[in-house]
């Protein structure tokens, strides 16, 4: 009953900070004649509520594609379907057509945060609690200090209800498989975990036995996966063009290698050699496919011979993260993808994903300087770095083995013996220190003219080297086998 009442207090302050960052500004806000993202899931809903759903993925007179047109999975389309009729009730200049464009006041501001906090309690939340609370090893205190924790990552907060980019509503195996289609139709970067997925469950299978239960499990999550897709896709089938253009839509190779000052291989490479000038399109297309499959084979492979949760945890966050970091079209934003499923790791390796977490909510600076969120992003940062150091004592529970680094030392036997988890943690307290004067810098010092972009660029590939040495970390640990029952104890 007790961590019932703890779970119920951690739950309220989650609600709390987003809704107090809520308050402040958003993405675009007062900035025609596009706005933001915040315009682009209203407009949204003033189009799938006043077109015919035949028309929401094509540009004709009444939607014009070049403006905030639809470029995600048909369920994010319903769901805006069904928010606008919300919208059509409450006030119907919100989803008028043509006229509701760039519509602002309060009481849309509140309503559009509003569609974020619903999905969050309905969907993101329960699920935080149920998996901090059956699926983590370790007292009922760890288990809340996990939630809490889990609750407070500032990235997610200052993204959906800051910056406005409502996106974490992302034997259970079957309903496992249509969770995750219905992510995937809900959000076409969910591939960054397709790959996951699909080997722990073909590797159950074949563990089970492709000649017996195995056989019988995967029909079962085939038909579950083919059934889900169907019926998210059933009123674009009809007509092979309306599929087709929903595809278009969703992958649009056409933007480019990479977007802004993103925080990965190959916009940090750029600043050295001009990737885009030197290579066609198809030809960054092609490196880019090579660079993200190669890197994320390994740790798929690992978890497809072993099929554990623990493997699938890391599996989960190494393709996410080399996702994030060769593949084509990444957006700052996507660093999310990676960042939640590094939160899955929250209990098991504290001092590595908190200093992960720090540095991905950094990565995302130059888009909160944008939306005048700095005082939000600097309470929340500050908030979260200080309480989940004390709540899941990250730093007293920062030896070799419990930080899973007797890797290293077989990796480099041939130099002298060092004391590995002394030099993390003083390379923690130095990458905090940077990653806090840059945000400092980035908002008192002015830049050279001739390097208007000094600022985002040092955020991102400041926060590049981090999230590299991060996937390798990670990468590491899978292959070094799964954490010990005396680990787990030492760490309750």
């Amino acid at each position: 009953m007790q961590t019932w009442s703890l779970v119920s207090i951690c739950v309220l302050l989650g609600v709390i900070v987003r809704w107090g960052v809520s308050l402040n500004s958003y993405s675009g806000a007062g900035k025609p004649p596009m706005f933001g993202d915040y315009e682009a899931q209203r407009h949204w809903q003033e189009v799938t509520y006043n077109l015919p759903l035949h028309e929401w993925y094509f540009n004709t007179t009444d939607n014009d594609l070049n403006y905030w047109g639809l470029d995600y999975p048909p369920l994010t389309a319903y769901h805006s379907w069904i928010c606008a009729h919300i919208a059509k009730i409450i006030n119907p200049e919100w989803v008028e057509l043509h006229k509701s464009r760039g519509y602002e006041s309060p009481a849309h501001k509140l309503f559009m945060r509003a569609t974020v906090l619903v999905a969050d309690l309905l969907i993101y939340i329960p699920a935080v609690v149920l998996y901090c609370l059956y699926l983590t090893d370790g007292s009922s205190k760890k288990k809340v200090s996990t939630l809490f924790c889990f609750l407070l990552y500032p990235g997610l907060i200052l993204i959906d209800y800051g910056h406005f980019h409502s996106g974490s509503g992302s034997g259970w195996d079957t309903l496992g498989s249509m969770a995750f289609c219905l992510a995937l139709n809900y959000k076409q970067m969910e591939l960054y975990h397709a790959l996951p997925f699909f080997c722990y469950l073909l590797g159950k299978c074949v563990k089970l036995g492709l000649m017996g239960r195995g056989l019988f499990l995967l029909l079962r999550i085939a038909v579950t996966v083919l059934v889900t897709f169907a019926l998210c896709w059933l009123p674009f089938l009809s007509d092979p063009n309306q599929a087709l253009q929903v595809v278009r839509r969703i992958f649009p190779v056409a933007r480019g290698l990479f977007e802004d000052k993103v925080a990965n291989m190959w916009c940090s490479l750029n600043t050295l050699i001009k990737i885009r000038s030197i290579l066609s399109s198809d030809s960054q297309l092609y490196l880019s496919f090579a660079c993200t499959l190669l890197a994320v084979l390994p740790s798929s492979i690992r978890l497809l011979t072993k099929p554990t949760f623990w493997h699938f945890k890391l599996a989960l966050a190494n393709s996410s993260l080399a996702f994030f970091l060769f593949s084509y079209q990444v957006h700052e934003k996507s660093i999310l993808l990676a960042a939640l499923p590094v939160c899955l790791l929250l209990s098991d390796l504290p001092l590595i994903v908190i200093w992960f977490l720090q540095a991905s909510t950094f990565s995302m600076l130059p888009l909160f300087l944008k939306d005048s969120l700095l005082m939000p992003y600097a309470v929340t940062w500050l908030a979260f770095l200080f309480l989940s150091i004390y709540l899941l004592s990250a730093l007293e529970h920062s030896s070799e083995e419990e930080l899973r680094l007797g890797a290293y030392q077989k990796l480099f036997f041939c130099l002298p013996k060092m004391n590995v988890a002394c030099i993390v943690r003083w390379k923690f307290y130095i990458s905090i220190a940077a990653m806090a004067g840059l945000s400092i810098s980035s908002v008192v010092l002015v830049p050279p003219p001739h390097l208007p972009d000094l600022f985002p660029v040092l955020v991102s590939s400041t926060a590049f080297l981090h999230f590299l040495g991060t996937f390798i970390y990670f990468n590491i640990v899978q292959f070094s086998g799964p954490p010990s029952r005396k680990n787990q104890k030492k760490n309750n």
